[in-house]
């Protein structure tokens, strides 16, 4: 009886720790039947449960032994950045009329006259302008000034891609601030001065690069935020009535006066020779003389 009590004491005690495996068990039986315990049935422990992580966790798990993967999405991605330009000649009746129609069609697209620049000659008049329009609005600007205006003379559109500049100079921009911090705690735990000096050195060049990089993404985004036009109107003046009457006579007096001009003109260019003139009969006298020698 007290070696049937002990078998059972054993049993029991398997099935309370769950945590011990089979084979603790089994060797536990076995010293028990070293012992000759007679027991008449035979008890098979069941393999304790397996327990399953939740999926999350799998996941998680999972995603931490691999490696990221590359190919998926960033929030950071830059969007494209394209710069649009464009050059219109355009020739009109009445340039101050026209001048009124560019007002109405840059007030439309919400755009603004950056600089503009008036000419007026005996032969034409032009109006010189620039024109900054929101990068939506400029084929509508472009469209709007070649189809209401006048007669276009010339017209040259033009898109740049500079996105991959702007994500180059991008990461360098960030990757220069991050420098920049590291200098700085450098520079709160620098013991000597000249090591302060030196890591003052290095900021000071580090700020002037991110002030660089950082104007040159401001002025990209202006660029591209905002396109630029260059428009030209043009005015070709008639001819005034006294010179579409001039007669033969009149011409061939011009002519004259023409040709008497260039005389003059070429006349005065050989006086302007005077001194090679005067050196001339010296060369020859000096010449003689040697040749008379000879």
């Amino acid at each position: 009886m007290k070696n049937i009590f002990i078998a059972l004491s054993l049993i029991t005690f398997v099935h309370c720790n769950k945590s011990e495996n089979s084979h603790e068990v089994q060797a536990n039986l076995l010293e028990v039947q070293d012992d000759k315990v007679d027991a008449s049935i035979v008890f098979e422990t069941p393999p304790p449960p397996k327990e399953e992580l939740p999926k999350s966790a799998m996941i998680s798990a999972k995603s931490v032994n691999e490696e990221p993967n590359i190919s998926a999405p960033k929030n950071n991605v830059i969007a494209k950045k394209i710069i649009k330009n464009g050059e219109i000649e355009i020739q009109v009746g009445d340039i101050k009329k026209a001048q009124n129609q560019t007002s109405e069609i840059v007030k439309k697209n919400n755009a603004y006259i950056q600089t503009e620049r008036f000419t007026n000659t005996d032969v034409d008049e032009k109006s010189f302008l620039t024109i900054r329009v929101p990068h939506k609005n400029f084929d509508a600007l472009v469209n709007s000034f070649s189809n209401g205006i006048g007669s276009v003379l010339s017209k040259n559109i033009s898109s740049d891609d500079v996105t991959e500049e702007y994500t180059d100079v991008s990461i360098k921009l960030n990757n220069k601030k991050i420098y920049l911090e590291k200098y700085r705690d450098m520079l709160r735990s620098a013991k000597t001065t000249k090591d302060m000096l030196e890591i003052q050195e290095n900021i000071r060049e580090l700020e002037d690069e991110i002030d660089i990089a950082e104007g040159r993404l401001r002025f990209i985004d202006d660029r591209v935020n905002y396109s630029t036009l260059n428009l030209v109107l043009y005015k070709e003046k008639a001819r005034s009535s006294a010179t579409s009457k001039v007669g033969f006579g009149s011409r061939f007096g011009d002519s004259f006066t023409e040709g008497w001009n260039s005389f003059v003109a070429f006349f005065l260019g050989i006086i302007s020779f005077w001194p090679f003139f005067l050196l001339i009969p010296i060369v020859i006298l000096l010449w003689r003389k040697w040749r008379n020698r000879k």
